[in-house]
């Protein structure tokens, strides 16, 4: 989907200051499918509304449309007894009229619209419960709009036309739930009102365009831990592996950076070994493209972190020479998060050894590296590491030194050892 000003669209509302550029992964949302009408007036086969009150917005402008037009339309939809043709023109030229002036939007809500717009969510009529669903998403593009929507109680049928709705429903409730979750305070409450069950089951089932909305939803409501335990529950793992594995999918990116959120809670770590996570990753970090490489390096570390079996299966799929070769030839931020996440249970930077002390340990081939400067807290850039002496020293030796179970640290010292690669390494008699 596109909008009318990318630069309003504050990446789910999430820093990632500390996490490459997470916002390029995520394609933005159009606010209405219904984009693809021609602008001859004509309507599309699944919408009944009249061609002369398309013609009306697609030729005469939304800038023509008085408050007292937008009220005749509302009133249109309030009225009980309004024959439901009538209820889905109005929501229709409500739903384009929004969609295509940002002063619209604000002006629909004014006039009283959110409420009878919220009331279609529960319409029995498919059609007019999708007009009423998108028009609800046009109107959330307005960051002024959101609130009421939300005072006005949307976001548990927006959940519904989540899980019943038409395709069209589906994907752009999908889409109006992610500018709702915008809100900090409307993030457990989405995910409270079980929507992502629903979001889940649209990556792993949806068209191209659901996946992709699908994805940037859970990326803005998973800022929760309440969430991403939920998302867990939900089965996310899976199709956002499979999503990971398949370049064709057009989702590497996104699925990776909500793997990321999801693999920052314990039960995320878990369930992501338990679908075969660390191939998947380790195979990032070797084949993908370097913004895939760091994030698959982040989500790596986390499945690590705290868990010498994880960082024993690590090894074991071969991840320690793609890091290796990242954390000398790869990106600035890939190095810093290599270099320093494979640090905290060796004491290494809290003093227990000194960095000084271990570079000067001999290695398989009787070779030292360069000493750092001796430290008790981590440099501040990677420029201060010597890290092109030896393939065994630093940054691979702090990251041997975690990975490593430590009846493996016994190569040429009973007490550290070396950590070559074993393509580079030379046996003792050799």
């Amino acid at each position: 989907m596109q909008m009318e000003s990318p630069s309003a669209f504050r990446y789910m509302g999430r820093s990632y200051s500390d996490g490459g550029e997470s916002s390029g992964a995520f394609s933005e949302c159009n606010s209405d499918c219904s984009g693809e009408i021609p602008y001859s007036g004509s309507p599309t086969s699944s919408s009944s509304a009249s061609s002369g009150g398309l013609q009306r917005i697609l030729l005469a402008g939304a800038a023509d449309y008085s408050e007292e037009m937008v009220r005749g339309l509302i009133s249109d939809l309030e009225s009980p007894s309004a024959p439901v043709e009538s209820q889905r023109r109005a929501a229709m030229e409500l739903r384009l009229l929004a969609k295509h002036s940002p002063e619209n939007r604000l002006r629909i809500a004014a006039a009283g619209a959110v409420g009878p717009l919220v009331a279609l969510l529960s319409h029995p009529d498919p059609l007019l419960q999708e007009h009423g669903v998108t028009a609800i998403l046009n109107l959330s593009l307005c960051d002024e709009n959101k609130a009421p929507i939300a005072a006005a109680g949307a976001i548990r049928p927006l959940v519904r036309a989540l899980c019943t709705g038409t395709a069209t429903a589906r994907e752009n409730a999908a889409c109006a739930l992610l500018r709702l979750a915008q809100l900090d305070e409307l993030r457990v409450a989405i995910g409270r009102s079980g929507a992502i069950p629903p979001l889940v089951s649209l990556l792993e089932s949806g068209g191209p365009r659901a996946k992709k909305d699908a994805a940037t939803a859970l990326f803005a409501l998973l800022s929760s831990r309440d969430n991403k335990i939920r998302a867990v529950e939900a089965g996310i793992v899976r199709p956002l592996l499979d999503l990971m594995a398949d370049p064709d999918s057009g989702m590497v990116d996104k699925a990776a950076y909500v793997l990321h959120a999801v693999v920052e809670i314990p039960e995320g770590r878990a369930a992501a070994v338990e679908e075969y996570g660390v191939p998947v990753l380790v195979e990032m970090v070797e084949t993908g493209t370097p913004r895939q490489k760091e994030i698959a390096v982040r989500s790596l570390l986390e499945i690590c972190k705290g868990s010498a079996i994880h960082r024993k299966m690590a090894v074991n799929e071969g991840a320690i020479p793609p890091l290796v070769a990242l954390s000398q030839f790869g990106t600035k931020k890939a190095k810093e998060k290599i270099i320093f996440s494979f640090r905290m249970e060796n004491g290494i930077w809290e003093g227990t050894r000194s960095a000084e002390a271990l570079s000067e340990v001999p290695c398989c081939r009787g070779m030292t590296s360069a000493p750092f400067s001796s430290r008790t807290t981590p440099p501040s850039d990677t420029a201060s590491l010597h890290v092109n002496i030896h393939p065994c020293r630093p940054p691979f030796f702090l990251l041997a030194r975690t990975m490593l179970p430590p009846q493996a640290h016994a190569n040429n010292n009973a007490s550290i050892g070396c950590f070559c690669p074993p393509s580079l390494a030379l046996t003792h008699d050799g």
